[in-house]
């Protein structure tokens, strides 16, 4: 989406997961597959996950989903959205991106590494990154990591003023209302608090591992 020739850092839960389901992404489990996973824990309660990080569980194995890391960045009554954090692409060069999102890339140096963020809206560029830094449409996540459009944040990169630490992903995850809780109680995920060493510092390879570590399940 575009506002005013800049890209909103929110994507519509409305558009974002009817993409999904015509990917075939946005509910992973039938009914056949809900019946074989293991009994419900206890999640009563409405609690909001937005700054936590969701840890696919064992039985999301063979999924698009399988030993990702998702930080939340929105949850209420309407439903969830989030960015995997830890499904690295190539280093492409910053100038090249902010073309490819129709942005001026004039006098930008210097390359990141790009991350697919989730299954939906794919074209559509965000960046997580600490929280000193602010762009005219940053969202605050949780006071420690926030996010802003990935084409604020890769312009002020270039220029050497960007934040301390950032992520950019291409696409989101999206659930609709009732869904991420749906998912939790089937085991599909768990939940750890949000560490920004394994947003931003940890190796990529092992974000999953370490936050399993965290969580206390078995691999």
């Amino acid at each position: 989406m575009r506002d005013g020739g800049r890209w909103r850092i929110r994507v519509s839960l409305v558009s974002a997961l009817a993409a999904a389901a015509a990917a075939g992404f946005a509910v992973l489990f039938g009914p056949a597959v809900r019946a074989a996973l293991p009994p419900a824990p206890d999640v009563s309660g409405p609690t909001s996950l937005a700054g936590q990080l969701l840890v696919a569980a064992p039985a999301l194995r063979g999924s698009w989903f399988e030993h990702t890391v998702i930080l939340i960045t929105d949850h209420n009554r309407d439903g969830a959205l989030g960015i995997v954090i830890n499904r690295p692409l190539q280093e492409r060069p910053i100038a090249t991106i902010l073309q490819a999102l129709g942005a001026d890339a004039t006098g930008m140096t210097g390359s990141v590494r790009v991350f697919v963020g989730g299954p939906v809206n794919r074209d559509t560029g965000f960046a997580l990154h600490s929280a000193e830094y602010r762009a005219a449409n940053t969202q605050d996540i949780d006071g420690r990591v926030a996010l802003s459009a990935a084409s604020d944040v890769l312009r002020d990169i270039g220029l050497g003023k960007g934040p301390n630490k950032s992520l950019v992903a291409f696409g989101c995850a999206g659930w609709a209302a009732g869904q991420i809780e749906d998912e939790i109680q089937h085991g599909a995920w768990y939940s750890v608090p949000e560490d920004p060493v394994l947003v931003f510092d940890a190796d990529r390879e092992k974000v999953w591992s370490d936050a399993v570590t965290r969580r206390g399940f078995d691999h």
